[in-house]
């Protein structure tokens, strides 16, 4: 039974990246969460063709004043009693920063239990594929604000200066992040041949695990915090938030994957966002604190 109030607050604004072709960034945070059924308000900090891992593409950012000048519309909307959360992902600049922080606080003025998550999607495996300053106002300016955080295990390598070659050192790096609950996607698994989603917040650590896709499509940590956000808007607990969207976005990833699709297919698989039947393997590890993982 869902513990959400009837009129609570549901609108989500979503500020990040628009593809005209492709399920990343917005395009999938957006689909996600309307398809969950909560309204959503996009902004977008930057405007491709496609995601730039398909080749060379334009590249639109737009002018930091007339971003600054959108947002500072929003914190005045005569609507924003309606929104519940507020999800930053991919940033254009560095600038665009502190435009976002200024909205959370404006959110967090009119409703006090409004939750903001941070996706700071700055890099992978291959390192960094932003500008270094705008990943650095990720770690300074929103991570430190952020109820939730979901970076991959790879921006939180960066924004802790340090190697995480195990779940012992991942956990340690989550813990002095900032934000209160932390979701760590493509955390070391310990199954062989599997990756994790790592869940620290300040009751638990959890593990969700499901097998490793090769060269899977961009996309899965945009709907994943989408995806998780939903769940903890309609009252689910962590650890039920938790197994539910690893289960969704690995299936949806799997369908994907067996039809040999590029993009992930959000409009096909939309049913396994409130239905998945996939099944993944979940971890209760030792919380921090304690001497060793469980």
């Amino acid at each position: 039974m869902s513990a959400e109030k009837p009129d609570a607050p549901r609108a989500v604004i979503v500020i990040s990246s628009h593809v005209a072709r492709g399920s990343v960034g917005n395009r999938a945070a957006v689909f996600a969460l309307e398809t969950l059924g909560f309204p959503v308000w996009a902004v977008p900090t930057v405007i491709l063709p496609w995601h730039p891992g398909h080749g060379r593409a334009t590249r639109i950012v737009p002018p930091l004043d007339q971003f600054k000048a959108l947002m500072a519309d929003l914190e005045r909307a005569p609507w924003l009693g309606e929104v519940g959360a507020v999800l930053s992902g991919y940033l254009g600049e560095a600038g665009q920063a502190e435009a976002v922080a200024s909205l959370v606080a404006a959110v967090k003025a009119r409703t006090p239990d409004a939750v903001y998550i941070c996706d700071p999607v700055m890099g992978d495996s291959g390192g960094l594929y932003v500008p270094e300053p705008t990943a650095a106002a990720m770690r300074d300016r929103l991570m430190p604000i952020a109820d939730i955080a979901t970076p991959n295990r790879y921006e939180l390598e960066w924004m802790a200066g340090a190697p995480l070659p195990d779940l012992k050192s991942v956990i340690s790096a989550a813990l002095h992040a900032g934000p209160s609950t932390m979701l760590v996607t493509s955390a070391p698994s310990m199954m062989t041949g599997s990756t994790g989603n790592l869940l620290l917040d300040g009751a638990q650590a959890l593990l969700a695990e499901h097998r490793l896709i090769d060269k899977p499509p961009n996309g899965l940590g945009d709907l994943t915090a989408a995806v998780y956000l939903a769940r903890i808007l309609s009252g689910q607990p962590a650890i039920k938030a938790l197994q539910s969207t690893t289960a969704a976005v690995y299936e949806i990833l799997a369908h994907t994957a067996k039809r040999g699709g590029d993009e992930l297919q959000l409009e096909t698989d939309a049913q396994s966002l409130s239905h998945p039947m996939a099944m993944v393997q979940l971890r209760h590890l030792t919380h921090p604190g304690r001497d060793r993982l469980a």
